[in-house]
């Protein structure tokens, strides 16, 4: 069975992209699209550069660092990609991929991160932070992001089935386009994080510095609680933002290496994350540490946090909820068994993605073909 695999974009490695290189290892013989990939990141998640076929984007200028410029090209980059010689298209989508052109005699299964979030539910606040809720560059965004939106929601039934990879994406799936999904979550290389259960003074956060993972909030509310401690890692556009936030008791480190990162989730007493997020990786990989989760309570962490359990949730992304957070963790902390938490973040583990994306692709490969 000739196989394709479609994706956004390869050009910084994150958890779409890990699941990429599950899919390339369990469809070997795949050719792969994209609309622009960069070669040391396909290289990374062990992807040949000579099966990847690029979109017309990729030849556009600054492409490789400025490629979401050329948004309103996207839905047609997309569209161009011939696909006819595939019987089985996988797409990995959170934007356009999902929406490639295929046929009736072909089998397309999208692996959905999420419908567009700039497009959909979070289009107003993507407006607000970056600027575009005013002036003529506010008024062409919202003319483009129109246009996404109803262009994304007519190629909305082009998959024949998708898959959420949590409840939370398969209800904004539902909310969007009507469509029901089945749920996988993300795989998370759990076997890589040893638990440690002593555990030191500080509280731990880590993430891209961009305005929706509420790095900023974090270092606010900390900066407030001064007998605490605060480790941040990560970098990215709001990097002097947050760091114009810290006060003494909050040290930033930038990006670091995973190997830094993993002792810190080791030994950091909690990890705090504010981020409303579709799944949300970093808290299972905290829990793989034995590391508690101090956690919004609303998107992908009510699936992998465990309240009261495996950590707290808050319910106000802003420093007083973060602060409300951390006290009500600190009332319970003695509660907090290491190995009840890593045994919880095992459910996400590679071994368990494999075996259920397996058995999903065989069960509609089998319905599908045997119809034909």
């Amino acid at each position: 069975m000739k196989t394709a695999i479609i994706h956004d974009w390869i050009v910084d490695i994150g958890g779409a992209e890990n699941c990429l290189k599950e899919f390339n290892s369990y469809f070997p013989e795949s050719d792969f699209y994209t609309l622009i990939s960069k070669q040391d990141s396909l290289i990374k998640i062990g992807i040949d550069p000579k099966k990847v076929k690029n979109s017309f984007i990729s030849k556009l200028p600054f492409a490789e660092k400025k490629y979401r410029n050329y948004l309103p090209f996207f839905p047609l980059a997309i569209e161009q990609f011939d696909l006819s010689e595939y019987d089985f298209i996988l797409s990995t989508s959170h934007a356009v991929a999902k929406n490639v052109i295929t046929n009736a005699k072909q089998l397309h299964i999208t692996y959905c991160c999420t419908p567009i979030r700039y497009a959909w539910d979070m289009y107003f606040e993507y407006c607000k932070t970056s600027g575009l809720n005013k002036g003529i560059k506010g008024k062409i965004a919202k003319i483009i992001l129109h246009y996404i939106r109803m262009w994304d929601y007519s190629c909305a039934n082009r998959p024949d089935h998708y898959i959420a990879i949590s409840e939370y994406i398969s209800r904004r799936i539902k909310k969007v386009y009507n469509i029901d999904s089945g749920v996988i979550y993300p795989p998370v290389n759990v076997s890589d994080l040893e638990c440690k259960t002593n555990k030191q003074e500080f509280y731990l956060t880590a993430s891209r510095m961009v305005p929706y993972k509420r790095i900023d909030k974090i270092v606010e509310a900390f900066s407030k609680m001064p007998d605490k401690k605060l480790i941040v890692i990560g970098d990215g556009p709001d990097f002097n933002k947050v760091k114009s936030k810290a006060a003494k008791n909050v040290e930033i480190l930038g990006y670091q290496s995973f190997d830094v990162l993993r002792e810190y989730m080791q030994n950091a007493k909690a990890f705090v994350f504010a981020a409303e997020e579709d799944f949300g990786i970093i808290p299972v990989e905290a829990q793989a540490c034995g590391t508690p989760v101090i956690a919004y309570g609303v998107g992908g962490a009510r699936e992998t946090v465990i309240d009261n359990k495996t950590g707290v949730f808050f319910y106000n992304q802003e420093p007083d909820g973060i602060i409300g957070g951390v006290k009500n963790f600190e009332k319970i902390e003695k509660n907090f068994d290491s190995i009840a938490i890593r045994k919880n973040a095992e459910r996400f583990s590679r071994e368990r993605f494999e075996k259920e994306i397996r058995e999903y692709v065989s069960i509609k490969q089998e319905e599908f073909f045997n119809k034909k």
